[in-house]
């Protein structure tokens, strides 16, 4: 399964019934037709061709996420997993930055619970109920007692690049890589193996845009945010 849930063309052939003359439409023109929402999809943004990108976070497998970047992003992403049907689950040593986001969730079910660092307990993720774990743990976040698993993933946030930072990286399905300086974009460039133009463009990235990576597709997401975040979170930004 792909991270990201894009357009993608499937022809099926049921049973063989009256011959009918068949509906063509030229090529240029499927595009407008797509429906990029997957079935867990959560719309993270436009890509660079205003389309909306959508990833697939609840799965049937571990799936880790490592995003180096603001702590805005990590709340927008952990809000729309809620409206999804997923529980999250929070693991900081800054509480207060989520108390409001807690209270808020749900409308007014207890969708989004706080915990301190290492003070996770099991969730009994299933299919039925999804699992985000976000780790709020500062540059140097410890081994989590609650790892990624079935319909369990994980997003751990890094605020800049860390000693731990490669490891969780090169762990991670994917990574979202938001505005750094040239040296950390230097190694980031080096440990995704990116392109040159992609690296040097992660130190100039604007407010509430992220490079996400995975093995197989990596893609420049603006992540805008509706009147309701904007009222809870405020703007977009790159620093806390």
């Amino acid at each position: 399964m792909s991270a990201f849930t894009g357009a993608r063309a499937r022809l099926g052939f049921g049973l063989v019934g009256p011959r009918r003359g068949r509906q063509t439409i030229p090529l240029d023109q499927l595009a407008p037709l797509a429906l990029p929402v997957g079935d867990d999809g959560v719309v993270i943004g436009v890509d660079a061709q205003g389309r909306p990108a959508v990833l697939g976070i609840n799965r049937p497998d571990p799936y880790d996420v490592t995003l180096i970047g603001g702590l805005w992003t990590a709340q927008v992403l952990a809000l729309r997993a809620a409206a999804t049907g997923a529980r999250i689950v929070v693991e900081t040593g800054r509480g207060q930055a989520w108390t409001a986001l807690a209270h808020a969730a749900g409308g007014g079910q207890p969708c989004v619970t706080l915990h301190d660092v290492g003070r996770v307990p099991p969730q009994g993720p299933s299919a039925g109920s999804p699992v985000v774990v976000v780790r709020d743990c500062g540059m140097r976040p410890p081994r989590g007692r609650v790892v990624s698993a079935p319909w369990q993933s994980v997003l751990t946030l890094l605020p800049y690049l860390s000693p731990v930072a490669p490891r969780l990286m090169e762990k991670s399905s994917l990574v979202g890589v938001q505005r750094v300086s040239p040296d950390e974009a230097a190694q980031i460039g080096r440990i995704l193996h990116l392109p040159d133009a992609e690296t040097q463009a992660l130190s100039t990235l604007a407010d509430g845009v992220t490079l996400w990576c995975s093995a197989r597709d990596r893609q420049f997401v603006m992540t805008q945010a509706t009147d309701g975040e904007t009222g809870l979170l405020g703007g977009a930004r790159r620093m806390d």
